[in-house]
């Protein structure tokens, strides 16, 4: 029996070593967890998303800056595909139907830089946090319904990657009259 026992410690031992000696005995999808219908750049053609070229900064910042694995996205605003950027204040000039399609406007732009900046979308493990200014007048109070239309642009491509920590606040006045500007931190799988 004492045979026996010392055999099947030994195996055990000997499993141990070997899986903690071959940390790559994991696969890519149990490493990042991902569910199999995970695919962003899929669903941008269901969603009838088309991207746009981030072109270049106009003063002196960049789209994204990188740490680790968190990627940080400057502010971008709602400009849309024909080039001109939804302007107005809320509670003023724009309703909030209007605001709510300026901040998926803006949403896009993001996605945009997002698929500059890393080629492939799939490589986003979650939208970490968003943090959307409104344009409004001081009466103006549904500055969450507005932000709503980056958040759930951002739950439909990612899924439930998509869910994030949020800001919605409004602003006396954005760049160019701009409708809202909204900003980003977004957490890569690792390479």
């Amino acid at each position: 029996m004492k045979k026996v026992t010392f055999a099947v410690i030994g195996l055990l031992f000997i499993n141990c070593v070997q899986i903690k000696s071959n940390p790559d005995a994991e696969t890519d999808e149990t490493k990042r967890n991902i569910d199999t219908h995970y695919d962003p750049e899929a669903r941008l053609d269901s969603l009838g998303i088309v991207l746009r070229d981030p072109g270049s900064p106009l003063a002196n910042y960049v789209h994204a800056v990188r740490s680790g694995n968190l990627i940080f996205l400057a502010g971008k605003g709602p400009k849309q595909a024909n080039g001109e950027n939804i302007v107005g204040k809320l509670g003023a000039e724009l309703s909030e139907e209007e605001g709510y399609n300026a901040a998926r406007e803006a949403a896009i732009n993001q996605i945009s830089v997002l698929k500059s900046e890393l080629g492939n979308l799939n490589k986003v493990k979650r939208i970490v946090s968003v943090h959307g200014m409104v344009n409004a007048t001081p009466e103006f109070k549904d500055h969450s319904k507005v932000i709503n239309g980056c958040s759930d642009l951002m739950v439909a491509l990612f899924g439930e990657n998509g869910k994030h920590a949020r800001a919605a606040v409004g602003m006396g006045s954005l760049p160019g009259n701009m409708a809202v500007e909204i900003e980003m931190v977004v957490e890569l799988y690792e390479e």
